[in-house]
C-alpha cells in the first residue's frame, strides 16, 4: 500500500491544505515503511488515528485552551467542580502542568513538566517518560527532541514509534480499533471520529 501520494492524503483529509500535507509524505513514507505499516488495514488504522490526534495533519502540538465546561467533560478526574473548572479554563499551560502533574515521568503541577511535555507529534507523545522512550529508542538527544517532534519528520517518525512500540499493527491486522484507540488515548475518546476516517481510508486504500 506504499507509498501514500499526496492524492490519497487530501482525500483523507479534504480541509487541510495540499501545502500542508505535502511535506509530511516522504517521513510518513519512509518510517511507515521502515516498521511495516504498509499493508491496507495497517495503513487505514494508522492514518484514522494520527488524522484524528492531530486533526487532519494540521497540528503537532497538544493545545489544551478548554473552557471550564469542556475541562469538566475531558478530564472529569481532574476538574470534578465547576469552582475549579473556572479557575483553569482558557488557560493552556495551568490545565497542561494540572492534568499531566505526577504521572508519565513529570513532576508535580510547580514544576511546568506538564506543559513541557504535552502532546506532540502526529499522535502527540505525551509526558517525560514517553519522550525519554523515544529518544532512547531512537537515539536522539533527550534536549533535542521537543523541537524534533514539532517537525513533520519527527512528528511522523514518534507517531510510527509510538505504534511500532505499542504493538498495534497486530490489532490493525485484525480490524480492531477499539483497542488501538483505547492504547493511544487512555480511554475513547473521539472513537466516532477515528471510525469514520477508518472507513473513509479503506474506501480510498483498495
Amino acid at each position: 500500500m506504499l507509498p501514500i501520494t499526496d492524492q490519497q492524503l487530501q482525500a483523507l483529509f479534504p480541509t487541510t491544505k495540499l501545502n500542508v500535507l505535502i511535506p509530511y509524505l516522504d517521513p510518513l513514507n519512509f518510517f511507515m515503511g521502515e516498521e511495516e505499516i504498509n499493508t491496507r488495514l495497517r495503513v487505514c488504522a494508522f492514518l484514522a488515528q494520527i488524522g484524528h490526534e492531530s486533526g487532519g495533519l494540521t497540528t503537532v502540538k497538544e493545545n489544551l485552551n478548554y473552557g471550564a465546561q469542556g475541562l469538566m467533560n475531558t478530564f472529569k478526574k481532574y476538574f470534578p467542580t465547576m469552582e475549579l473548572a473556572l479557575q483553569y479554563e482558557r488557560q493552556p499551560e495551568k490545565i497542561a502542568n494540572r492534568v499531566y502533574a505526577n504521572r508519565m515521568g513529570n513532576g508535580p503541577e510547580s514544576s511546568g513538566d506538564g506543559w513541557k511535555y504535552r502532546g506532540r507529534g502526529l499522535i502527540q507523545v505525551t509526558g517525560k517518560d514517553g519522550y525519554q522512550g523515544f529518544s532512547n529508542d531512537r537515539g536522539l538527544a533527550f534536549d533535542q527532541v521537543i523541537s524534533y517532534l514539532e517537525t513533520p519528520d519527527g512528528a511522523a517518525e514518534s507517531a510510527v514509534w509510538f505504534w511500532t512500540s505499542r504493538k498495534l499493527n497486530p490489532h490493525a491486522d485484525k480490524g480492531d480499533m477499539l483497542t488501538i484507540t483505547k492504547i493511544i488515548n487512555g480511554g475513547t475518546n473521539g472513537l466516532d471520529h477515528r471510525m469514520s476516517l477508518y472507513n473513509q481510508a479503506l474506501a480510498i486504500f483498495l
